[in-house]
């Protein structure tokens, strides 16, 4: 019985093996919003086997991390910039456990913070700092420019945070701007010079704006300084719109278009000097559509080809469809530059096809008229006659 022991015991030992895992793929990277999967394979062990996928550091997985059926597969959906790390695979049945790893690298466009945020008021005399700090995947690369004027600033950088020191005689807008692979950010600040010997110091109540076409447009400037400043304004590279107003430093645009988008300046002036301020303006549009041709005429079995073309704010979407009928004819293409194709067209396809531009403005219509000739026999010594047939 003594001899038997060990050896029953050491059996008993081989049956109950700890499972080995292994996952696929190790590590994997993915755009924000898309997804990634991961498999964990158990290719040995006593069952039966318990799989489990965690975060590393034992952290319960992110409410977009969905486990398959089987727990084998780990898909993470939608993925966000907090889900990029390690997660682990662990098997475990009663003889042990095993674990293997994998690495979710999420790729993202950058998004900037200043620090301080500003706007920045500064005695005349004194600088001030404004910190860069860009978070994204791959690493952003930051500048710094000045609004207004296309020359980049020279900067410090440490810790990963771009320094711009600005001194009093550099009052303005400045911008930070950060680029990767998946995109652009840029965060504005301005910098204000106060004190002195009375020189005006500008501000306005909007720094940029996007408004509608056709609508009324009213910016605001304010200076103090001493004595009282004169405000003025202007449009960078470009006289005021006609329809213009100004009173008590409120500029009043009225019915504005596309071509009064541009940078405002708002410039204050006294005797011991001037002051600026900027606002940028967008003007939004609705598209007008129109259609090349709006005429057409062919024969049974010729191509149709009609484009739609819009001005107006982009973007712009496109869709066509039969005037009097539920849908295009059989064979129809469109894409999304506003092209409508028939290869060939039969004598059934003749009629009105509509256009409809639209943005986040609003929408119009271009109509475009399909003629198709047609051929009429008739007995007049054998000859044969051609006439329109239209729709």
């Amino acid at each position: 019985m003594l001899l038997q022991t060990p050896s029953f015991i050491f059996v008993i030992l081989m049956a109950a093996q700890a499972p080995v895992v292994s996952v696929e793929p190790k590590a994997a990277t993915v755009r924000q919003g898309e997804s990634a999967s991961f498999r964990c394979q158990v290719s040995s062990g006593a069952p039966p086997v318990q799989v489990e996928w965690r975060r590393a550091n034992n952290q319960e997985l992110p409410e977009n991390g969905k486990v398959g059926p089987d727990g084998s597969v780990l898909t993470i959906a939608n993925a966000r910039p907090g889900n990029q790390g390690q997660y682990r695979c662990v098997a475990s049945n009663r003889a042990g456990r095993a674990a293997a790893s994998v690495v979710l690298n999420v790729k993202y466009a950058p998004k900037v913070e200043l620090t301080p945020a500003g706007p920045l008021r500064v005695r005349m005399g004194e600088s001030v700092s404004v910190g860069c700090q860009a978070s994204g995947r791959p690493r952003p690369k930051l500048s710094w420019k000045r609004q207004g004027s296309t020359l980049q600033l020279v900067t410090t950088e440490t810790d990963n945070v771009n320094s711009l020191q600005v001194k009093r005689e550099d009052s303005g807008v400045y911008i930070c701007h950060a680029e990767n692979t998946e995109g652009v950010a840029e965060v504005k600040v301005g910098v204000v010079v106060e004190g002195g010997l009375g020189a005006p110091v500008a501000s306005v109540s909007a720094t940029e704006m996007t408004v509608i076409e056709g609508h009324t447009v009213v910016m605001e400037c304010q200076a103090s300084g001493s004595p009282t400043p004169d405000i003025t304004w202007s449009k960078l590279r470009a006289p005021l719109p006609w329809k213009h107003t100004v009173s008590g430093g409120v500029l009043t645009l009225t019915s504005v278009g596309r071509q009064d988008s541009g940078q405002y300046i708002c410039n204050a002036t006294n005797a011991h000097g001037y002051s600026e301020a900027y606002t940028q303006m967008e003007v939004d549009s609705p598209p007008y559509a129109t259609s090349l041709p709006d005429q057409v005429r062919l024969q049974p079995g010729d191509a149709l080809h009609l484009q739609c073309l819009a001005h107006g704010s982009h973007p712009i979407q496109f869709t066509w469809s039969r005037v009097g009928r539920p849908s295009l004819p059989a064979g129809s293409e469109t894409t999304r530059d506003g092209k409508l194709m028939i290869a060939h067209i039969k004598q059934s396809d003749a009629g009105t096809y509509k256009c409809v531009a639209t943005n986040h403005v609003g929408s119009s219509e271009a109509l475009a008229r399909v003629a198709i000739k047609g051929k009429l026999l008739v007995c007049f010594t054998g000859l044969e006659s051609e006439s329109m047939i239209l729709p």
